[in-house]
């Protein structure tokens, strides 16, 4: 099967998915140390904690995370999404070690690095080795599987 290239838009969209959850938890991270413990116990703690500026601010990037990380997957397969967007765990460990001053044991730095080799690996495969339930309508259209594109009601051929 050819590999399929993706979009500049598909790109921004997985740099978007590998950024926004470490910003997004750096950010409730920092919020959360400048707040008194809460627990389960004290619901109002907690919801007043959602109220505080870098609290809202890692929640608005998480949702727009889970939205993207959806968009995603429309056209990738999970096994690319998720170690291509693996890069955020080496980007959360460098955010806690020089934004939220954390120290990083050489055992975790180990795992960055070995976190980072294995992305590369991946990045090197197909974005989407499923081809859809009409893949020969979708080639005679003219289209690339994968494309924004391809017709929504190909789309949805796959989903059933």
């Amino acid at each position: 099967m050819p590999h399929h290239r993706l979009s500049f838009r598909q790109y921004l969209i997985l740099a978007f998915v590998s950024v926004s959850v470490p910003l997004g938890d750096s950010s409730l991270a920092r919020g959360m140390t400048k707040l008194p413990a809460v627990s389960l116990g004290h619901p109002l703690a907690l919801i007043s904690a959602v109220f505080t500026p870098w609290i809202a601010l890692g929640i608005a990037l998480l949702i727009g995370y889970f939205a993207s990380y959806l968009t995603a997957l429309s056209w990738a397969d999970l096994t690319f999404i998720m170690p291509a967007t693996a890069l955020g765990n080496v980007l959360v460990a460098l955010l806690a070690h020089f934004w939220l001053h954390e120290e990083i044991s050489w055992m975790r730095w180990l795992g960055v690095s070995l976190i980072t080799i294995g992305v590369a690996l991946v990045a090197h495969g197909p974005a989407n080795t499923t081809p859809p339930a009409n893949f020969g309508d979708a080639l005679a259209a003219g289209r690339q599987f994968g494309d924004d594109s391809v017709p929504r009601s190909l789309k949805m051929e796959r989903l059933g």
